[in-house]
Formats: C-alpha cells, structure tokens, sequence
C-alpha cells in the first residue's frame, strides 16, 4: 500500500479524535455553564418568618418558596415557618424550591367524645389524649354511680358530645359522688333533646336512667327528643336517683307529651 495513503489517512484519523476532543471539551463547558455547575448561595434561615415575609428574601437568592405541609404548636407562633429543606444555612443552586412546613393559623379542633358513665380517670386520659385540658377540680353531684363522669362542662356550661373544641380548651368532669339523703322535685324534661333534659336533671342533682327511643327513630344524629319521663314531673326522689326518659325524633309527638307529661304505660323498659 503506497506511504502516502497511509498517512494521509492517518491524518485525518488524528484530526478527528481532536476534533471530538475539542468538541466534547467545549460541550463539557458549556454545560457547566448552562447548569451553573458549582454556583451555590447559602440558604437563609426563614424559619420564624410568616410566609410573605420569606418569600422576597428567598427570590433575592434566585430561590423560590414552596409551602408543602402544616402543623399545629402553641409555642411558635401562628403562620409562621416551622421547618425548612433545604435547611439553614446550607447551599443550594440557583432557582431551585425551598419547601417549608407553616404553623396553622387557628388552633386544631378535636371532637368531645361521649364520656358519660365512663370512669373520671378514663375520661381524663381520653381527653389529654385529644389535647383538651382538664381541670383538677371537679364538679360533684349525687349518683348512684359513684366516681363516674355525669357530664363535661366548659367554662360551666354542658358541652355535647360531638361538640367541636379547640386543642388547648379547659374542661371540667361533672363526676358522681354516691347517693344523697335529700328529697328533690322531679322536673319536667319532656319535649327537651337529650342533652338538655340531662343538662336540667343534672341542676336538680337527679340523673338520666334507662333511655329508650320509639319506633320512629331510624337515622344517627337525628335530633331526639322526650316524650314520656319516669317518675313523672312534681314526684319525689332522693338526689343522685335516676330518671327514666323515652325519645322520639317526631318533634309533635314531643310537644304532645307536653301536654299529659304522664307515661302511657310504666312498663316500657
């Protein structure tokens, strides 16, 4: 084969390898450039910050904020930021996303659950367990079911089971204390909801007995109400006794019972 061709072909074989060498080396670059491969700024700590406040202080770093979860902490103040990532003081490349976590703006609410008749030590731990604080006094009234919860109250008003309350609130247990020796009035809780004619027995140191509910009744979380009450409105017991209380959802028939305030039949337990 003639020398010439050789190396003319050799030539061209050396030019091409450094001509992909000057190639790659170039795009190499350009890529660094392009990523901005190793320019970092130093993450500011915005934590403690509402979000409007650390959103400008990001994007002067070519950083942008994303808020991406919230808690909820009585020790930080509400709105602001809690957590961040990437974290303080750390570095991170130009344009990227700084997620944070935010302090709920209102405090979480929690469900009252229904208490009654569970032992005051089990309702305490329910209700921490919520977040709900408990007094250390309690409310005593007569019952038969000593060292029971009879009730829940805030700031001295009943508070129905299902009543929504902030984390944090106050309660205070209405607890049973055993049998009394005085004589009290019945009063007349036909035609309140149950709630109320606990609320009314409760103020005359009497209780709720056996509840039963008519045929009408059919759906959860209808509102129910008394029509029939043993014993009846006026007669005597010793306080800490229980009255007997049948419901129904038909409002009229509520109203009707109102009007007799006597049971149909005393044996409808």
């Amino acid at each position: 084969m003639d020398k010439s061709f050789l190396k003319f072909w050799g030539l061209n074989i050396i030019l091409a390898v450094l001509l992909a060498a000057a190639l790659l080396t170039g795009l190499f670059f350009w890529l660094r450039s392009y990523t901005q491969h190793g320019v970092e700024v130093e993450v500011t700590d915005v934590r403690g910050m509402v979000v409007a406040e650390a959103q400008p202080i990001l994007a002067a770093q070519d950083l942008h904020l994303v808020v991406i979860d919230s808690t909820y902490s009585d020790k930080v103040p509400f709105g602001t930021i809690v957590e961040q990532d990437p974290k303080p003081m750390s570095h991170a490349k130009h344009g990227r996303a700084v997620y944070v976590t935010i302090n709920a703006t209102t405090k979480r609410q929690v469900l009252v659950p229904n208490l009654q008749d569970m032992s005051y030590r089990q309702a305490e731990a329910t209700l921490h367990g919520l977040g709900l604080r408990v007094d250390t006094v309690y409310d005593y009234k007569p019952s038969a079911y000593r060292d029971l919860v009879l009730d829940v109250k805030r700031n001295g008003e009943s508070v129905t089971p299902g009543t929504k309350l902030p984390v944090g609130t106050l309660v205070r247990l209405v607890v049973g204390k055993g049998m009394g020796e005085e004589e009290v009035e019945v009063p007349s809780v036909v035609g309140l909801t149950l709630q109320e004619a606990r609320s009314t027995l409760l103020s005359y140191r009497l209780i709720v007995g056996a509840v039963t509910c008519d045929e009408a009744v059919e759906e959860d979380g209808t509102p129910l109400y008394v029509y029939q009450q043993i014993p009846a409105a006026g007669e005597k017991l010793i306080e800490g006794e229980t009255v007997a209380l049948k419901l129904t959802m038909d409002a009229e028939k509520a109203v009707a019972g109102t009007h007799t305030n006597e049971p149909e039949d005393d044996n409808w337990f």
